[in-house]
């Protein structure tokens, strides 16, 4: 094990993490959570890091000779996942995410308040999925080398279960007002990395320059 092996690791979790976006996140499980006692909250951060490593592992299992047998070519899947995320980035700018978050009824389970937006597509999204998709990719990585990205996923997810830990001080700094602008700005920030994707997959799927 030499420099390259621990060269790519952190290259890995540097990706991950950054692709895991809990910038980006974090004002999502905030209005997700917003009103619950501290236990409640951190029960509904285990759920949706639980429900995304669960969603991106299957992905890690499967989806390559998923999108094989329908014949689904990775641009495709990289295009419609990019338009699922410019639209979940478009209501964080108008707004209707937290709206959507605020409105749950106050029966509302941890684990449905986990699901959706913040587990899918906030942290099992289409760039967190295609880039485990290629970071464990069959025909290039050992069985060795695709476990190790397994566990780096998990390291990554435990490490923002403590930024979520973290949110009440973020939330409490920044107040109300404040988390809904740095929820505008980042949902403008998800709309334009699901525009650029959009472009590299219609350039790919045409064989564009």
């Amino acid at each position: 094990m030499g420099f390259q092996f621990f060269n790519n690791i952190f290259y890995q979790v540097v990706t991950l993490f950054v692709i895991l976006d809990p910038v980006a996140t974090v004002p999502v499980f905030l209005a997700v959570t917003a009103g619950l006692e501290r236990r409640r909250q951190l029960l509904v951060a285990f759920y949706a890091l639980a429900v995304a490593f669960l969603v991106m592992l299957f992905f890690i299992i499967v989806g390559q000779g998923l999108l094989n047998a329908l014949h689904i070519p990775m641009p495709s899947f990289q295009l419609a996942g990019s338009i699922v995320l410019l639209l979940f980035g478009l209501r964080m700018v108008l707004g209707k995410v937290i709206e959507d978050a605020q409105g749950l009824p106050a029966d509302t389970t941890p684990l449905q308040r986990a699901v959706f937006p913040l587990a899918i597509p906030g942290i099992a999204g289409a760039g967190a999925i295609m880039t485990v998709m290629l970071l464990t990719d069959y025909k290039t990585r050992s069985f060795s080398e695709q476990a190790t990205t397994t566990g780096i996923l998990v390291l990554c997810l435990v490490l923002l279960f403590g930024v979520f830990a973290a949110a009440g001080v973020i939330s409490r700094i920044l107040g109300k007002p404040g988390i809904e602008i740095v929820s505008r700005v980042f949902g403008l920030i998800l709309a334009s990395i699901a525009v650029t994707n959009m472009i590299a997959a219609i350039k790919l799927s045409f064989g564009l320059p």
